[in-house]
């Protein structure tokens, strides 16, 4: 007997698609919760774009303020210096010079100094030197304001000492209402203060005064 050949499927046959299975519920659920998510989040998302560009303008003008601020904050920092050495001239063109351990300035014209000194030079050859713990650098005005342990020396020896006083460095003269101890060749004076004038030439004392005057020939 014949054997039987298995009947050939066509191409065509071969070729037709599978019928796919169903989705199951669960994934038909997951999908079904996405598009949900989606019709809101797509309006919610367009709203936030437009929230930002009707914004824009004010979150530029915060950050600027917030990068001015940092520049304002390193240039403070970086105004700090240490061993500050300035010179000038008076109203008759004689010189003086400023130092200081460290400043710091304040603003365009005001310069705190740490131990400062100045030395300033008279007519003839005479000098005076000023020192104090603490003081201020009035730049456009000349004027040295000093506090704590002011001292005051001029070359002929003579020492005055107070706790604060005010320098006119231009016009050559300082003043003080503290309590004023002078030492020098001619004795000692103790007053209530003192004006100097003419770069330490003339010293006025207000009173009252105690002086010991040195017994001389």
């Amino acid at each position: 007997m014949d054997q039987l050949s298995p009947p050939r499927l066509s191409r065509a046959t071969r070729s037709a698609p599978r019928a796919r299975a169903a989705p199951a519920p669960k994934r038909l659920a997951r999908r079904g919760a996405i598009i949900r998510g989606a019709k809101w989040a797509l309006p919610g998302a367009a709203v936030m774009l437009l929230l930002a560009v009707a914004l824009w303008p004010e979150l530029s003008r915060l950050a600027g303020q917030e990068r001015s601020l940092s520049r304002n904050l390193l240039d403070v920092d970086s105004a700090r210096m240490r061993a500050p050495h300035y010179r000038g001239v008076d109203e008759r063109g004689r010189p003086y010079t400023i130092t200081a351990e460290s400043a710091v300035q304040l603003g365009p014209q005001r310069i705190n100094l740490v131990w400062p000194e100045a030395d300033i030079v008279a007519e003839g050859g005479a000098w005076v030197y000023v020192q104090s713990h603490d003081g201020a650098y009035i730049q456009h005005a000349g004027q040295l304001d000093l506090s704590g342990e002011v001292l005051v020396y001029r070359s002929d020896g003579m020492t005055l000492r107070t706790d604060s006083a005010a320098i006119e460095i231009k016009a050559g003269a300082a003043a003080s209402n503290a309590l004023t101890h002078v030492e020098g060749p001619f004795g000692t004076i103790d007053s209530l203060g003192f004006v100097l004038l003419d770069r330490g030439a003339t010293i006025q004392f207000t009173g009252p005064a105690h002086m010991i005057v040195n017994q001389t020939r």
